[in-house]
């Protein structure tokens, strides 16, 4: 009973995380999609159209061109008079102050009253032409105004902008004069005479926008009207300038329509069910066939981030206008999937993403054909990743696709393209090739992706089984058996793997360093003593069996301390399973008869095998040490060695837990039977020379 409500519980937990993984994905896809109506249509001026005949659904109006509609509109605003208000408050205030500061100090400074009656005269006159802040006397010189509109008691009557002052104008203005009269200009600048000039003339912004806003309002944005039922494109038309204008008054219009608020909701309801049913699609083959990825929360991780990163940037590049999507790098996704995971659930992914990528285009059908065809071409040539050069040859592969089956749409819909060449669209071929150089990142992408996701790729693999690595070369000293023990359990699984279809590179490196636990106490185990020196004969059996046991934890520490990853850390804790140390357990029971030992004492920590390439090096590894002990070598004891062993292995139940098939089991057995009799056949005597 409580074992069933734990695996309700877990069940539910389950559902809950499948659940909450949905939602989280097709709110933050769904979130970035562009909105905007769409006119899936491609055109241009010169080219044939190359779809069937348009008629127009509805009435709507031929708008004028962008550059016309600038001309006319620059042409209308060049005579248009901004709105100042006239403040004459600001003149009385200023000669007020005049006053007062004569009487309190320039009585002192100015000889006679002839300067006082000079300076009034000259303010009234410029307070009455009218005075602007500098700032509004630029922004008047740089849009070319000729003349404002002066609002005084609610009259807006012209003036030209000739006749403005500045302050520093009409302070030069005021000294200018003084000779005409014959003042003296260095008394006058000792009267401080900017204080008695500010701007009386206030730019009214308000009123200003409002009269520009009516008179756009009022410009016609339309040269004609096209009515419903008219046509307006046949099939292999060339698009002239004025069917162009057509076309992209129809875009514009229909954009317009899809913009009201029934119709956005539309367009969003759209959008979370189609992203909702491709999201559940994908989950769906993830829980039939590939369920053990939902255990493996760093594999479904980096499906559902590079799901959701490709149709971020697909759709912020086409809401911002940025370059062209075929740039983008889309058959990275599937490389990534492939050298990670497999290439079912590489094409799987790829699919469904671009298929939601798609939504986000005007003409998604050619992106679907190329991108789905590219896909499929990095997975066929990047089965496994081990050497750069890999990738340069994949790159050029997937231009190449790119390229043909552009320029077979190009054929299919460009007339006359086989006569003239020249109406290629080379732009769309160098994005192509920026998209292959772009593809090469993957290489240093890949090692970022497996740090973060928790993956081991085959270039890691590689590098691990190099036996100059720092830990292979100290075994090979320390260890010198066991290292030739594990380079022989290496050969022997790599090859079981490669006829079996598992991973090859993953086995043999997980071979290499199943034993390094061996060199903490490198005397303990027969292929390292030399010297008829046995240091178990001052052991009892139980410590024995302990110290030989104690090379699985041990080599679980020396892969910690050297960062091994943890599916090699796999192979050191699985190669014995839970099997028992058979020589001192049988051993103890021949001394003990009739007692029962403790069987832990005897039982290495396991677990058991729990994938293919683990069972692989199980079977490997006790095969090859066996086969050390045989008298004799020949077909029938090999073969035989080889099925005991495997059998034995088989009925004890260390297989349970993997993968492997019956099938498989046999072809490992005759490739170990194959291999062991090619290392160990007998060599031919050479005859003596007689005299």
């Amino acid at each position: 009973m409580e074992h069933l409500k734990k695996k309700r519980s877990f069940s539910w937990r389950d559902l809950l995380y499948k659940a909450l993984l949905f939602v989280g994905t097709v709110a933050l896809i769904v979130y970035f999609l562009p909105r905007d109506g769409k006119f899936n249509y491609q055109y241009d001026i010169n080219k044939p159209w190359k779809y069937g005949q348009l008629i127009a659904t509805f009435n709507f109006p031929i708008y004028k061109e962008d550059a016309t509609v600038k001309r006319e509109q620059d042409s209308l605003m060049a005579s248009f008079q901004p709105y100042y208000q006239f403040q004459k408050s600001i003149e009385k205030d200023a000669l007020n102050k005049l006053k007062e500061n004569y009487h309190a100090n320039l009585k002192g400074i100015l000889p006679s009253t002839d300067y006082l009656r000079y300076i009034e005269r000259m303010l009234k006159d410029i307070y009455e032409s009218g005075i602007v802040s500098t700032e509004n006397m630029q922004e008047l010189h740089k849009d070319s105004v000729t003349s404002i509109l002066v609002i005084d008691d609610k009259l807006a009557n012209p003036r030209s902008t000739d006749h403005l002052y500045t302050v520093k104008k009409a302070y030069e203005h005021l000294l200018a004069q003084a000779d005409s009269l014959h003042l003296n200009k260095d008394i006058l600048r000792q009267c401080a005479l900017n204080e008695y000039i500010t701007p009386n003339l206030i730019f009214d912004q308000q009123r200003t926008e409002t009269a520009q806003k009516e008179i756009l309002s009022n410009y016609p944005w339309a040269n004609g009207l096209v009515v419903s039922g008219q046509k307006i494109v046949d099939r292999g038309e060339m698009i002239t300038p004025e069917t162009y204008n057509i076309l992209e008054s129809l875009r514009k219009e229909s954009i317009k329509r899809n913009e009201s608020i029934g119709q956005s909701r539309l367009i969003l309801g759209g959008q979370i069910l189609f992203v909702g049913i491709l999201i559940m699609c994908f989950m769906l083959y993830l829980d039939l066939f590939r369920k053990d990825y939902y255990q493996r929360k760093g594999s479904l991780s980096l499906l559902f981030t590079l799901i959701v990163f490709y149709n971020i940037v697909t759709a912020f590049m086409v809401t911002h206008n940025l370059s062209n999507v075929y740039i983008i790098p889309y058959a990275m996704l599937p490389i990534i999937i492939r050298v990670f995971l497999d290439s079912r659930t590489a094409f799987v992914t790829h699919t469904v993403t671009i298929l939601l990528c798609s939504i986000s285009l005007r003409f998604p059908h050619e992106f679907i054909l190329t991108q789905l065809a590219a896909g499929l071409v990095a997975i066929f040539s990047l089965r496994e990743l081990s050497q750069r050069s890999q990738l340069f040859r994949t790159a050029l592969l997937v231009i190449l696709t790119y390229a043909a089956i552009y320029f077979s749409f190009e054929l299919m819909t460009e007339n006359g393209l086989s006569n003239d060449f020249s109406k290629l669209n080379v732009r769309m071929y160098t994005h192509f090739i920026t998209n292959g150089i772009l593809l090469l990142f993957a290489y240093p992408l890949l090692f970022i992706l497996e740090k973060t996701f928790g993956f081991t790729s085959n270039v890691t693999l590689i590098e691990l089984s190099n036996i100059n690595n720092d830990l292979l070369r100290q075994m090979s000293e320390t260890v010198p058996g066991t290292f030739q023990h594990s380079m022989q359990v290496a050969n022997l699984a790599a090859e079981a793997a490669i006829r079996i279809g598992a991973k090859s590179q993953l086995v043999r490196t997980g071979a290499l360093y199943h034993d390094i636990g061996k060199m903490e106490s490198p005397a303990f185990f027969t292929e390292n003593q030399s010297g008829g020196v046995n240091p178990h004969k001052n052991l009892s059996h139980e410590q024995s069996s302990q110290v030989v046991i104690s090379h699985v934890t041990d080599g679980l520490k020396l892969a910690d301390k050297h960062n091994l990853p943890k599916v090699i850390k796999d192979f050191i804790s699985t190669h014995h399973g839970r099997g028992k140390t058979k020589f001192f357990y049988i051993s103890w029971k021949n001394e003990h008869p009739g007692e029962e030992p403790d069987e832990e004492l005897f039982t290495y920590p396991g677990p058991n095998p729990f994938t293919k390439e683990q069972a692989i090096l199980m079977m490997a590894d006790a095969v090859e040490a066996a086969s050390r002990s045989l008298p004799e070598y020949t077909e029938e004891s090999i073969s035989n060695l080889v099925d005991k062993i495997i059998d034995s292995q088989v009925a004890e139940g260390y297989f349970k837990e993997c993968p492997i098939t019956f099938k498989d089991i046999a072809i490992i057995k005759s490739v170990f039977k194959e291999k062991l009799k090619i290392a160990y056949h007998t060599r031919i005597s050479y005859p003596e020379l007689k005299k």
